[in-house]
């Protein structure tokens, strides 16, 4: 949780006790239904909160704005970003149920009215968003398929804003989009960020 308070100093009070309730609520959960590594577990907040995190110090999401969180596992990135950006609306799928299931009881106890979750794939969602999020769900050229078709432009914000690790540009060449990647260890120190990117994607 010190990590939270070191990269985002300025958090108000309510939005500091939805952080500091994640981890018990996931542990919690973890030990019923494993959607976290335990080996992960040790480093959550770096690894999954800050991790998911990374979007806001590169961009913040405007009040009214609708996002869609593919692949969300047990709710990463996007109810990290529901907690920073409560003005904003997110709807969170992944096609495994059990995982859903934790997101809604995450979401519900943290009082996050922001947020809705369903179990579904993206190629099946009927509707369109703003933006697309994820954490490395699949290779980008897969991905582009499954969501180049759910979004609309708003304002000058990117179609997509895909967290991966290692090495990008030989899956980027096969896109057809413009495209933008930046380095999360522009903005944290620790080991685990030094080979992260935010790759932004714009139809």
């Amino acid at each position: 949780m010190e990590l939270i308070k070191k990269y985002f100093p300025d958090l108000d009070s309510k939005k500091l006790e939805q952080f500091e309730a994640l981890m018990p609520l996931y542990e919690d959960w973890n030990s019923k239904i494993n959607v976290i590594s335990r080996k992960d577990f040790e480093h959550f907040y770096e690894r999954h909160v800050l991790h998911s995190l990374g979007i806001a110090k590169f961009y913040t999401f405007e009040s009214g704005m609708k996002v869609l969180d593919v692949g969300t596992g047990g709710g990463f990135p996007g109810i990290p970003l529901a907690i920073m950006f409560p003005e904003t609306n997110f709807t969170l799928i992944d096609s495994i149920g059990k995982k859903i299931k934790v997101v809604n009881e995450v979401s519900d106890a943290l009082g996050l009215e922001n947020v809705k979750a369903f179990q579904e794939r993206a190629e099946n969602m009927k509707g369109k968003w703003h933006i697309v999020i994820s954490r490395a769900v699949t290779n980008l050229p897969d991905f582009y398929r499954w969501v180049e078709h759910k979004t609309k432009q708003f304002k000058s914000f990117p179609s997509v804003l895909y967290l991966k690790g290692g090495e990008v540009e030989e899956e980027l060449e096969q896109l057809s989009c413009a495209s933008f990647v930046q380095n999360l260890s522009s903005h944290f120190s620790e080991e685990f960020f030094e080979t992260k990117k935010l790759v932004s994607l714009y139809f």
